[in-house]
């Protein structure tokens, strides 16, 4: 582990003599505007003191702070931090939207201009002056200290809304275990006489149903709190304490356990990668993802979109950047570290691109393929009451339905079009096109919780393959949480000078007491509101402020 003291001494031997460059940046990191160290040099001994920004005692020693077991650990809980649950389920939905292919470009010139000189000042501010949000403003001008609360108070209302997504997850993960999957298909209700599929289920698909009736027991609306939906409930709790005891020794518990939340997510994309690469369709997904629309990079909202992606995806604003920078040593290289941590960021976007498109091409051709069966039978159903038996294409055997491929059905439709252009609208045949069902955009839980575990249900083995994605998403959750609670726990302790026990325990027990609100039966659209509106406006001011209060007030000289 490496040491850290007030005065780490370093011995000079008689032979070495220091440059002028190191004599000057000595002099200027330790001038008046730190005054709470010095450098002192011994012309008989060769003996100097770095100097720290930390306030010590009365004797002048400092409180020794944790440091990162190596710097492989460090840079884990710098990704594991940045790469979260928007990487899997915000950048595809955004690169569909915005152009495909061609929006790589502006997020990519983007992460250059604003993402890595943002997150460097973020490292580079928390590594020099080796204190929480709090204490790193409040260490440039007192007046300035609002900034690092304005972090914490942001990371708490984040933190009590993104540990209940971790809790969903966790439920999705423990249905998991059954064959077949719970929401394969829509229940079915008996009664005496008949037996038959839930009304609602069948209007929609089963996969929606059982997120929103079995999982969420959703009210109306936001004013129907409709009481505590128990097993959400026993899952926050359960999130909440996995969240506590991984932090509840600071840097020294959570960092090994980065071990495995910041690389498990990884081993889970390449997975998924390889095994969608091999189901049929997945390629129509990945070329719809990658097929640039060059006229749409022209327009101003995909640069805004863009640039908010890049804003959020680094975690920039939350103070998690500043507390893990904050136990590294001075002397560490925080150039190479911000610009490492935001290319696999975006390394990490493209690859869970290529996995949810890769899926979703393979269940847009399923369900291209019911839709060609309903309407071969619809066509079956109006020869010779509406369609003429000789506008059939001869090679299409429609006494067997289920041979009739996409291409027969489109030259069918095609024909038929054709000659009963007036009549055809009310025939209601549906025009059944793989890139229609790819062009129908999801984001968030939507692609989660519904179009991915539909999607699941048609893989070999869903079970596994539904377990290894709900821990992928359960640990992708907890790796941003831990900053995201570190961003609030570092900077008080800091500032407070309160032990790391009982404050991590209390915030979380804090936590998971309001976090109720949203396990209530209306407790989603609670999520979305938070979602929206606590950290979006008030993270801009705080990296606005954080670019003020370097440049004029602590001085970009310096």
């Amino acid at each position: 582990m490496p040491k850290n003291s007030k005065a780490v001494k370093r011995e000079l031997d008689d032979d070495v003599t220091e440059s002028v460059k190191d004599l000057l940046s000595n002099e200027d990191a330790c001038d008046d505007s730190f005054k709470k160290s010095s450098l002192i040099v011994n012309n008989h001994e060769g003996e100097g003191k770095e100097c720290d920004v930390e306030e010590g005692g009365s004797d002048g020693e400092e409180e020794e702070r944790p440091a990162w077991n190596s710097k492989l650990q460090y840079i884990l809980a710098q990704v594991g931090f940045s790469v979260g649950l928007g990487n899997v389920w915000r950048f595809p939905y955004l690169c569909q939207k915005n152009g495909g292919g061609a929006y790589l470009v502006p997020y990519l010139i983007l992460l250059i201009l604003i993402g890595i000189p943002l997150f460097f000042l973020e490292l580079a501010v928390g590594q020099r002056i080796r204190r929480g949000s709090i204490g790193v403003w409040n260490y440039i001008s007192p007046r300035l200290g609002g900034i690092g609360f304005a972090s914490c108070v942001v990371c708490f209302f984040v933190a009590l809304y993104y540990n209940v997504i971790i809790s969903w997850s966790l439920f999705y993960f423990s249905q998991s275990f059954q064959q077949p999957l719970p929401w394969h298909e829509c229940p079915l209700v008996k009664n005496k006489t008949s037996t038959y599929v839930v009304p609602e289920c069948e209007k929609s698909s089963a996969t929606t149903y059982y997120w929103y009736r079995e999982a969420l027991n959703i009210s109306n609306s936001i004013s129907e709190g409709g009481g505590l939906n128990w097993k959400m409930t026993v899952c926050l709790l359960v999130a909440w304490s996995m969240v506590c005891l991984a932090m509840i020794k600071g840097i020294q518990s959570s960092g090994k356990v980065m071990y495995f939340s910041s690389l498990f997510p990884y081993v889970v994309l390449i997975c998924f990668l390889v095994r969608a690469l091999l189901l049929k369709g997945s390629l129509d997904g990945i070329r719809h993802m990658f097929t640039p629309k060059l006229e749409i990079m022209l327009e101003a909202k995909v640069w805004r979109e863009a640039a908010t992606q890049v804003f959020f995806a680094l975690g920039l604003g939350f103070g998690g950047v500043i507390a893990f920078s904050s136990y590294n040593k001075r002397d560490n290289n925080c150039h190479f570290d911000a610009v490492l941590v935001s290319f696999i960021n975006f390394f990490t976007s493209v690859l869970a691109t290529l996995v949810v498109f890769a899926v979703l091409g393979f269940k847009a051709n399923i369900m291209n393929s019911k839709c060609v069966a309903l309407n071969t039978n619809k066509i079956v159903a109006l020869l010779g009451n509406g369609i003429d038996e000789n506008l059939i294409p001869h090679h299409i055997n429609l006494s067997q339905v289920s041979q009739v491929t996409a291409e027969d059905y489109h030259q069918m439709i095609d024909v038929i079009k054709g000659v009963k252009e007036d009549e055809y609208p009310t025939l209601g045949l549906e025009s059944c096109s793989i890139e229609d069902e790819l062009n129908k955009a999801v984001q968030g839980t939507g692609l989660a919780f519904i179009a991915f575990t539909e999607a699941m249900t048609h893989f070999p083995a869903s079970p596994f393959w539904s377990v290894m994605f709900f821990l992928m998403l359960v640990n992708l959750g907890l790796g941003s949480m831990f900053g995201t609670i570190e961003g609030i726990l570092t900077p008080l302790i800091d500032t407070f000078k309160v032990r790391k026990e009982f404050l991590t325990v209390g915030c979380c027990v804090l936590a998971f007491s309001i976090g109720l609100l949203f396990v209530q039966r209306s407790g989603n659209y609670f999520v979305a509101m938070f979602d929206d509106y606590s950290a979006t406006l008030p993270l801009l001011i705080v990296v606005v402020l954080e670019n003020v209060a370097i440049a004029w007030v602590y001085g970009i000289d310096k």
